[in-house]
Protein backbone atom coordinates (compact mmCIF):
# COMPACT_ATOMS: atom_id res chain seq x y z
CA UNK A 1 0.00 0.00 0.00
CA UNK A 2 3.04 2.68 0.57
CA UNK A 3 3.97 2.24 -3.19
CA UNK A 4 0.21 2.66 -4.35
CA UNK A 5 0.30 5.52 -2.39
CA UNK A 6 3.58 6.91 -3.37
CA UNK A 7 2.83 5.80 -6.96
CA UNK A 8 -0.46 7.88 -6.72
CA UNK A 9 1.17 10.88 -4.94
CA UNK A 10 4.41 11.71 -6.75
CA UNK A 11 3.70 9.98 -10.53
CA UNK A 12 1.56 13.16 -12.05
CA UNK A 13 3.76 15.15 -14.54
CA UNK A 14 7.02 12.84 -14.22
CA UNK A 15 8.56 10.31 -17.05
CA UNK A 16 7.28 7.23 -15.14
CA UNK A 17 9.45 4.38 -16.51
CA UNK A 18 12.63 5.91 -15.68
CA UNK A 19 11.63 8.10 -12.58
CA UNK A 20 8.67 7.00 -10.40
CA UNK A 21 8.81 3.21 -11.04
CA UNK A 22 12.43 2.45 -10.10
CA UNK A 23 11.61 4.45 -6.58
CA UNK A 24 8.54 2.28 -6.07
CA UNK A 25 10.95 -0.53 -6.15
CA UNK A 26 13.13 0.36 -3.92
CA UNK A 27 10.94 1.54 -1.37
CA UNK A 28 9.39 -1.42 -1.23
CA UNK A 29 12.68 -3.18 -0.44
CA UNK A 30 13.46 -0.91 1.92
CA UNK A 31 9.99 -0.89 3.78
CA UNK A 32 8.72 -4.47 3.56
CA UNK A 33 6.61 -3.64 6.54
CA UNK A 34 4.88 -0.53 4.05
CA UNK A 35 2.77 -3.50 2.69
CA UNK A 36 -0.28 -2.14 4.49
CA UNK A 37 -1.49 1.34 5.35
CA UNK A 38 -0.37 0.75 8.82
CA UNK A 39 2.89 -0.02 8.06
CA UNK A 40 3.44 2.75 5.95
CA UNK A 41 1.84 4.96 8.43
CA UNK A 42 4.06 3.59 11.06
CA UNK A 43 6.86 4.27 8.60
CA UNK A 44 5.65 7.65 8.18
CA UNK A 45 5.87 8.50 11.41
CA UNK A 46 9.45 7.96 11.89
CA UNK A 47 11.29 8.28 8.77
CA UNK A 48 11.37 11.17 6.08
CA UNK A 49 9.18 10.00 2.53
CA UNK A 50 10.96 12.80 0.70
CA UNK A 51 14.66 10.76 1.58
CA UNK A 52 12.99 7.42 1.17
CA UNK A 53 11.55 8.31 -2.05
CA UNK A 54 14.47 10.94 -3.15
CA UNK A 55 12.05 13.69 -3.74
CA UNK A 56 12.25 16.67 -2.81
CA UNK A 57 8.66 17.93 -2.72
CA UNK A 58 7.01 18.49 -0.21
CA UNK A 59 4.05 18.70 -1.92
CA UNK A 60 3.65 15.34 -2.77
CA UNK A 61 5.20 13.90 0.03
CA UNK A 62 2.08 15.74 2.48
CA UNK A 63 -0.06 14.50 -0.44
CA UNK A 64 1.22 10.99 0.71
CA UNK A 65 1.15 11.67 4.31
CA UNK A 66 -2.83 12.89 3.82
CA UNK A 67 -3.95 9.65 1.86
CA UNK A 68 -2.61 7.68 4.10
CA UNK A 69 -4.25 10.02 7.34
CA UNK A 70 -7.37 9.40 5.27
CA UNK A 71 -7.00 5.66 4.60
CA UNK A 72 -6.33 4.93 8.05
CA UNK A 73 -9.15 6.97 9.75
CA UNK A 74 -11.46 4.55 7.28
CA UNK A 75 -10.60 1.62 7.94
CA UNK A 76 -8.65 0.78 4.75
CA UNK A 77 -5.57 -1.08 5.23
CA UNK A 78 -5.20 -3.19 2.16
CA UNK A 79 -5.31 -3.24 -1.57
CA UNK A 80 -8.53 -5.32 -1.13
CA UNK A 81 -9.98 -3.02 0.45
CA UNK A 82 -8.86 -0.15 -1.14
CA UNK A 83 -10.42 -1.71 -4.30
CA UNK A 84 -14.03 -2.66 -2.75
CA UNK A 85 -13.90 0.44 -0.68
CA UNK A 86 -13.53 2.66 -4.20
CA UNK A 87 -17.19 1.61 -4.67
CA UNK A 88 -18.91 4.24 -3.11
CA UNK A 89 -18.86 7.26 -4.15
CA UNK A 90 -18.57 9.47 -0.87
CA UNK A 91 -15.21 7.56 -0.50
CA UNK A 92 -14.44 8.58 -3.96
CA UNK A 93 -15.43 12.23 -2.92
CA UNK A 94 -12.95 11.80 0.25
CA UNK A 95 -10.20 11.28 -2.18
CA UNK A 96 -10.86 14.51 -4.04
CA UNK A 97 -10.91 16.40 -0.89
CA UNK A 98 -6.87 15.45 -0.04
CA UNK A 99 -4.92 18.81 -1.30
CA UNK A 100 -3.35 17.09 -4.49
CA UNK A 101 -6.18 14.43 -5.61
CA UNK A 102 -7.95 15.30 -8.74
CA UNK A 103 -10.05 13.25 -10.61
CA UNK A 104 -7.61 11.55 -12.67
CA UNK A 105 -5.74 10.75 -9.17
CA UNK A 106 -8.71 9.29 -7.83
CA UNK A 107 -9.26 6.62 -11.31
CA UNK A 108 -5.46 6.12 -11.27
CA UNK A 109 -5.47 5.03 -7.59
CA UNK A 110 -8.35 2.49 -8.89
CA UNK A 111 -6.17 1.31 -11.90
CA UNK A 112 -3.42 0.43 -9.21
CA UNK A 113 -5.60 -1.78 -6.85
CA UNK A 114 -6.87 -3.79 -9.78
CA UNK A 115 -10.09 -2.02 -10.69
CA UNK A 116 -10.14 -1.25 -14.88
CA UNK A 117 -10.67 2.63 -14.73
CA UNK A 118 -9.67 5.43 -17.00
CA UNK A 119 -7.37 8.12 -15.89
CA UNK A 120 -7.33 10.56 -18.45
CA UNK A 121 -3.79 12.53 -18.08
CA UNK A 122 -2.27 14.61 -20.48
CA UNK A 123 -0.99 11.14 -22.88
CA UNK A 124 -5.08 10.46 -22.83
CA UNK A 125 -5.79 13.95 -23.82
CA UNK A 126 -3.45 14.71 -26.64
CA UNK A 127 -4.05 11.56 -28.53
CA UNK A 128 -7.99 12.24 -27.99
CA UNK A 129 -6.94 15.99 -29.51
CA UNK A 130 -5.32 13.72 -32.12
CA UNK A 131 -8.23 11.40 -32.90
CA UNK A 132 -10.37 15.01 -33.81
CA UNK A 133 -11.87 14.89 -29.45
CA UNK A 134 -9.95 18.24 -28.37
CA UNK A 135 -11.04 19.82 -25.22
CA UNK A 136 -13.85 17.42 -23.33
CA UNK A 137 -14.01 18.03 -19.75
CA UNK A 138 -12.77 15.05 -17.52
CA UNK A 139 -15.79 13.16 -17.13
CA UNK A 140 -17.19 13.69 -20.67
CA UNK A 141 -13.62 12.58 -21.83
CA UNK A 142 -13.17 9.81 -19.67
CA UNK A 143 -16.74 8.56 -20.95
CA UNK A 144 -15.57 8.78 -24.06
CA UNK A 145 -12.34 6.45 -24.15
CA UNK A 146 -14.83 4.33 -21.12
CA UNK A 147 -17.64 3.89 -24.56
CA UNK A 148 -14.56 3.10 -26.99
CA UNK A 149 -13.09 0.28 -25.27
CA UNK A 150 -17.11 -1.28 -24.60
CA UNK A 151 -16.99 -0.78 -28.61
CA UNK A 152 -14.15 -2.15 -29.46
CA UNK A 153 -14.72 -5.24 -26.42
CA UNK A 154 -11.83 -3.78 -23.91
CA UNK A 155 -11.67 -3.63 -20.63
CA UNK A 156 -11.72 0.43 -20.03
CA UNK A 157 -8.29 0.41 -18.40
CA UNK A 158 -6.34 -2.02 -20.60
CA UNK A 159 -7.51 0.51 -23.72
CA UNK A 160 -6.00 3.41 -21.64
CA UNK A 161 -2.61 1.68 -20.20
CA UNK A 162 -2.86 1.09 -24.30
CA UNK A 163 -3.16 4.04 -25.01
CA UNK A 164 -1.28 6.42 -22.67
CA UNK A 165 2.08 3.62 -23.29
CA UNK A 166 1.37 4.52 -27.04
CA UNK A 167 1.00 8.31 -26.50
CA UNK A 168 4.03 7.71 -23.89
CA UNK A 169 6.12 6.62 -26.73
CA UNK A 170 5.16 8.90 -29.15
CA UNK A 171 6.08 12.02 -27.04
CA UNK A 172 9.69 10.51 -26.89
CA UNK A 173 9.57 10.39 -30.54
CA UNK A 174 9.09 7.00 -31.48
CA UNK A 175 5.66 6.90 -33.00
CA UNK A 176 3.45 8.62 -34.83
CA UNK A 177 -0.26 8.45 -34.50
CA UNK A 178 -2.23 7.16 -37.59
CA UNK A 179 -6.23 8.11 -35.99
CA UNK A 180 -8.14 4.85 -36.39
CA UNK A 181 -11.79 4.34 -37.93
CA UNK A 182 -14.71 5.26 -36.07
CA UNK A 183 -16.42 3.01 -33.71
CA UNK A 184 -19.99 2.55 -35.13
Amino acid sequence: MGAVICDVSFQARRKYESTIRPRLVQLQSAWPDAVTVRGFQARLATEDLGVAMRFNSPGRVATAHALTSLLAARGVDTRDELHEWLDHTDNRAALRRVKGMGPKSVDYIGNLVGRSQVAVDVHLRAFAAAAGVPGLPYEKLRAVYEETAACLGHEPGGLEHAVWRFQSRRAAGAAHVQPAAPCT
